[in-house]
C-alpha cells in the first residue's frame, strides 16, 4: 500500500482539483490513478451526493460533489497524477467524517464524492515501491497505482531520487 510522509515539495499549480475518487475505499495518499469516462466538462460539473443518511425529522441536509471521476491506474494506463489525500468515509473510531468535515481536514483526507487533490509534478517521500529503486532509476505505475522500478508493460512516472532507506521510504521525482 502506497504512503506519503510530510516531506513534499510541489507547485500548487500541478495540483488539479477536478475530480472526485471512484473505487474501492479508503483509497491512500501517494496512488496513481487515471481520469475515469468522459472526464470533466466545465457544463456539467456538479452532482447531489444525497443527504447525510439518516432519517432526522424536519431536517434537510443536502450534500454536493462533483461528476468527474478518478480511479486507479493499472498497468499500462496512463495515470493523470497522484493522489495527495487519503479518501475515506470513516476515521479510525468507525465515525462518519460526512458528520465532521473538521476532522476529515485535521487527519487529512476527504470524503468520497468530494474533490480530492491529485499531483502531477514534485517531490515526494513515498513508501511501498515495488522493486529495487535505485538513485536516477526511472519510475513506473504499475497495477493498483503503486510506482515499481519494473519497466516491464509500464508506464514512467518519474525517477527515483536514491534508494530505499531503512525504513522502506524512497525520494521520488514525480513528472507526469
Amino acid at each position: 500500500m502506497a504512503t506519503l510522509l510530510p516531506f513534499r515539495d510541489y507547485d500548487e499549480k500541478d495540483v488539479i482539483n477536478l475530480f472526485a475518487f471512484s473505487g474501492t475505499l479508503p483509497a491512500t495518499k501517494g496512488t496513481l490513478v487515471k481520469v475515469q469516462g468522459g472526464g470533466f466538462k466545465a457544463t456539467d460539473e456538479i452532482s447531489m451526493l444525497g443527504d447525510v443518511g439518516a432519517a432526522f425529522g424536519n431536517t434537510v441536509s443536502q450534500r454536493y460533489g462533483v461528476l468527474a471521476k478518478v480511479s486507479i491506474a493499472a498497468t499500462g494506463e496512463t495515470p493523470l497524477g497522484m493522489l495527495l489525500f487519503d479518501v475515506k468515509e470513516t476515521d479510525e473510531n468507525g465515525e462518519q467524517l460526512k458528520f465532521n468535515p473538521r476532522k476529515a481536514a485535521e487527519i487529512g483526507c476527504v470524503v468520497s464524492g468530494q474533490v480530492v487533490p491529485v499531483v502531477t509534478r514534485g517531490t515526494f517521500r513515498y513508501s511501498g515501491a515495488l522493486g529495487t529503486p535505485a538513485g536516477g532509476g526511472v519510475a513506473y505505475g504499475t497495477t493498483a497505482g503503486v510506482i515499481t522500478a519494473t519497466a516491464v508493460g509500464n508506464i514512467a512516472v518519474g525517477k527515483f531520487l536514491g534508494a530505499a532507506d531503512a525504513d522502506g521510504f524512497v525520494t521520488l521525482k514525480l513528472d507526469l
